[in-house]
């Protein structure tokens, strides 16, 4: 990179091109629902790939602090908030797809299994968080909840991550497929393993700077 050159995350056309790059799963979720091209059962494929790309999502939005820290890139950050989003509209729209295509709709329904299946109940525990956390996502919210209680609400997102895991572990034990579930595990695993050390170096330094 010449010296003064922009660097690509900065570009104007960095935001949409995310946005749009983020948009592609569901674009083609709904060309292949409109083309019969979700195979024999469109309804449980639309509720496994919305799950699939909402932890996946997940696992991107939090990769950008470390990758914003190990990397030297303060701007990176700049991308976290719709990332988020996105995890959030992904997760409503395996909720949707689960409630419509799944249980048509019938809330009475809905609600018994709710309670009676454990995995959909964790399900809808981490939906209701990111709910929380897609409500509390714009600066006008940061300010008037202050900046250290926004943070220490917006930590709930590692506990999405697990509630997730957790769905998706449950959902595959009936089957005993679990390839998929470790891969993610692993991922969510170092994320979080990564943030708890952070957390730990930067508490160490600011002791030793104390002393």
């Amino acid at each position: 990179m010449r010296t003064g050159a922009r660097p690509p995350w900065l570009h104007p056309a960095a935001k949409p091109l995310v946005f749009v790059l983020c948009a592609l799963p569901c674009a083609w979720l709904l060309f292949a629902a409109l083309t019969d091209g979700l195979g024999a059962n469109p309804a449980e494929a639309l509720i496994r790939a919305t799950g699939d790309w909402t932890l996946r999502a997940l696992c991107l939005v939090l990769a950008v602090t470390p990758l914003r820290v190990l990397t030297g890139t303060p701007a990176l950050a700049r991308f976290r908030r719709m990332l988020g989003l996105w995890v959030f509209c992904y997760a409503v729209l395996h909720f949707v797809c689960y409630a419509v295509l799944d249980q048509g709709l019938d809330v009475q329904t809905i609600l018994r299994d709710v309670v009676k299946r454990p995995f959909i109940l964790v399900g809808s525990l981490a939906l209701v968080l990111l709910t929380l956390l897609a409500a509390t996502s714009t600066q006008r919210a940061m300010r008037a909840l202050g900046g250290r209680r926004w943070q220490a609400l917006h930590r709930a997102v590692y506990a999405v991550a697990a509630l997730a895991l957790l769905h998706f572990f449950w959902m595959r034990a009936g089957k005993r497929n679990f390839a998929e579930v470790a891969v993610y595990a692993l991922i969510l695993g170092l994320l979080l393993g990564w943030r708890l050390g952070h957390a730990w170096w930067r508490r160490r330094r600011a002791a030793g700077g104390a002393n």
